[in-house]
């Protein structure tokens, strides 16, 4: 059942570059989900160039309901920090985490909000057309800083290190199989199978024979030391790239764009983190709502909008988006005046890429 995320995500977060001018909607986009990635920034360079972005009309492709479950009720959200982490950049996601909630954030974040954002996802239903939860609680969190099942892993070892975090007495996490999500954060040190090759991060659901329930969970990973030209775009470049990025934000010029808290790696995992809480929400067994006439390589609503952060985004522009009083490119106001820079995803009922930032 792994392969079916593996097959989703050979085409996700290889930022491409077509040229401005010529960036179109094509059906045939689908196909490149079930492609193979070349190995290391020379296969990310040639899919920043040759692949194209979901944006605009929706003529071509629309995501549809193929009747599973969405997360409707309030999540529990239980964060495993798999490795050694920098304190400061747990505080930068954890302040993502909050700001999702609309409780949370709404009285503490100016529009446009990391709640704001939240709302699109919400337009989601199941077939009772109860909607996407509006509630995302932390819920709790658990330390592996001991590599437990060691610096290199493989997919099934992130459901493994699940099951060490809810099997650990007496600091261990519940295992929830009502209202809980798991999100599995591994640190800069290591490596997950397909890292960097083919996957940024992805969701999944545990086998119960390894975990004990089946739960819904997402896995991500720290690009900063092994790939951030490929999962910190637009705040990194493929580091064998010879020619100029193309522009990062409305005023134009090839230079990157700056984290708005100050670290590429990290701030390009918040991105990552949206994008695969939005698809665990809307499709968590994989059988809710995507795109394509093939469940095992589903295009879901955030694989729709890749590299899309403002309008007039894709191709490798990230859209308009908004400048710090230091230049840092941000589209996103969270708590305690946090600010980030977070993809759009697909609107069911607007038929296109959106977030609160939008211009038109």
């Amino acid at each position: 059942m792994q392969k079916k995320k593996l097959l989703m995500y050979q085409f996700e977060l290889l930022f491409l570059y077509i040229g401005l001018l010529n960036l179109r909607l094509c059906a045939s986009v689908l196909s490149l989900s079930s492609s193979s990635l070349e190995q290391g920034d020379a296969g990310s360079i040639r899919w920043f160039r040759e692949a194209k972005n979901y944006e605009g009309s929706s003529d071509l492709v629309d995501v549809e309901y193929h009747m599973g479950p969405v997360l409707a009720s309030p999540i529990s959200l239980y964060i495993i920090w798999y490795g050694h982490w920098n304190p400061v950049h747990q505080a930068t996601i954890r302040d993502f985490i909050y700001s999702l909630s609309s409780a949370s954030s709404s009285s503490s974040a100016s529009y446009p909000s990391v709640s704001a954002w939240w709302r699109t996802v919400r337009l989601y239903t199941d077939q009772t057309g109860s909607n996407v939860t509006g509630t995302i609680d932390l819920s709790g969190q658990f330390y592996n800083f001991k590599y437990s099942h060691g610096a290199d892993l493989s997919r099934l070892d992130v459901q493994s290190i699940i099951r060490n975090a809810v099997t650990s007495h007496p600091n261990g996490l519940p295992l929830d199989p009502q209202s809980g999500l798991y999100l599995v954060l591994t640190s800069i040190d290591v490596q997950v199978q397909d890292f960097c090759r083919a996957v940024c991060g992805f969701h999944y659901f545990t086998f119960p024979n390894v975990v004990g329930a089946t739960v819904p969970y997402a896995w991500v990973g720290h690009s900063g030391a092994q790939c951030p030209g490929m999962c910190a775009y637009p705040f990194a470049w493929p580091k064998d790239y010879y020619g100029k990025p193309p522009p990062s934000t409305s005023t134009g010029g090839n230079n990157l764009m700056r984290p708005p808290n100050g670290d590429p790696g990290v701030d390009g995992m918040i991105s990552v983190i949206a994008h695969e809480l939005a698809e665990a929400s809307t499709n968590p067994l994989v059988n809710a709502w995507y795109a394509g006439d093939d469940p095992t390589a589903p295009a879901e609503i955030a694989d729709m909008c890749l590299g899309v952060y403002g309008t007039g985004g894709g191709g490798g522009y990230a859209g308009v988006v908004s400048k710090d009083s230091w230049g840092n490119g941000y589209n996103l106001n969270g708590v305690r005046g946090r600010r980030y820079l977070v993809q759009w995803v697909w609107d069911p009922v607007r038929r296109r890429c959106f977030g609160p930032n939008a211009l038109d």
